[in-house]
């Protein structure tokens, strides 16, 4: 079971808890994705569940280990997104999930032991499912804990936050991220950690996956743009075919380290003809532009404006 250097703080003050039998009824575990948030929850259930747990650490050999390695322990609800009626993956989760979930917590445990609810994402909760949850918070079980997990904590509502015990994951130090990224074998280290802003989870994984490179591409078409070659739709183009959100955080990146640049000489490495508020309000410019990824706006006319802004 994975565990992280900077879970370590958290793993001891939410044992002890457990040790003075004062175990919230509700957590919320939240903060950037690729921090080990799921990881740190798995570990947590299991042990929560194990029949013969030391210090929270589960035996992976009792009944209840091997039901939860199987998928199928009765007290262990996992709620996340649902199929509609025609089969497709909802992008949400609805307010008659949380209805069966609620039904489902009221009975009693099959084990005679803790009942836990994971909800992931919690921060994908319509306001209906929201209200719908609030009552089981206000009036939860004995020996029930939900375990929410949120990567924008700030969609959930504030009703829903406030009666959560939250533990919130932070980015750790980068001496000690860049030293884990090394023990796991991760080349160039320092650019993959700079790449993902100080995250050593997203570090890895974009490391694997060819991130950096795209970081390299998106660099020099921002350049080739500001040099006036090149041009915007093909641009718009290449970034819509391979990770369009990841690129546009590398081109906010790349508009902050222009602006840095700027601090010390009188042009940065793009050779961008904005002037320093230009660039920084592109750099929040392609930051909302990202987000606005995710609604029905058409990505390409997003792009387009952004692009043009640029040049």
């Amino acid at each position: 079971m994975t565990v992280l250097p900077w879970h370590a703080e958290h793993w001891v003050r939410l044992q002890a808890r457990r040790q003075r039998d004062a175990m919230p009824h509700a957590l919320l575990l939240c903060g950037p994705a690729g921090l080990g948030k799921r990881a740190f929850a798995q570990r947590f259930v299991h042990g929560l569940l194990c029949e013969r747990a030391a210090q929270g650490e589960p035996c992976g050999v009792c009944r209840s280990c091997q039901l939860l390695a199987a998928g199928s322990h009765p007290d262990l609800v996992g709620l996340t997104f649902g199929l509609r009626k025609d089969g497709v993956q909802r992008s949400e989760i609805v307010v008659e999930q949380i209805r069966e979930l609620s039904a489902r917590l009221a009975m009693s445990s099959q084990f005679g032991g803790w009942q836990v609810a994971l909800i992931d994402p919690a921060d994908a909760m319509n306001g209906a499912a929201a209200n719908a949850l609030l009552k089981t918070l206000e009036e939860p079980s004995a020996q029930t804990v939900l375990i929410l997990l949120a990567d924008a904590p700030w969609r959930l509502a504030q009703t829903i936050r406030s009666r959560c015990q939250r533990i919130e994951f932070q980015l750790p130090p980068a001496d000690a991220a860049l030293a884990w990224l090394q023990a796991e074998g991760v080349v160039e280290a320092d650019a993959a950690l700079a790449a993902a802003g100080g995250n050593p989870g997203l570090a890895r994984d974009w490391a694997q996956q060819g991130a950096l490179e795209r970081r390299r591409e998106v660099r020099k078409d921002l350049a080739a743009l500001a040099a006036g070659r090149g041009q915007p739709q093909e641009v718009v183009k290449r970034w819509l075919d391979s990770e369009p959100s990841q690129r546009l955080w590398f081109a906010a990146q790349a508009a902050a380290d222009e602006l840095k640049a700027r601090a010390v000489a009188a042009s940065g490495p793009l050779a961008s003809a904005l002037d320093a508020e230009a660039l920084d309000a592109w750099y929040g410019a392609a930051n909302r532009t990202r987000e606005s990824l995710r609604g029905p706006l058409r990505g390409d006319l997003l792009l387009l404006a952004l692009l043009a802004q640029w040049r």
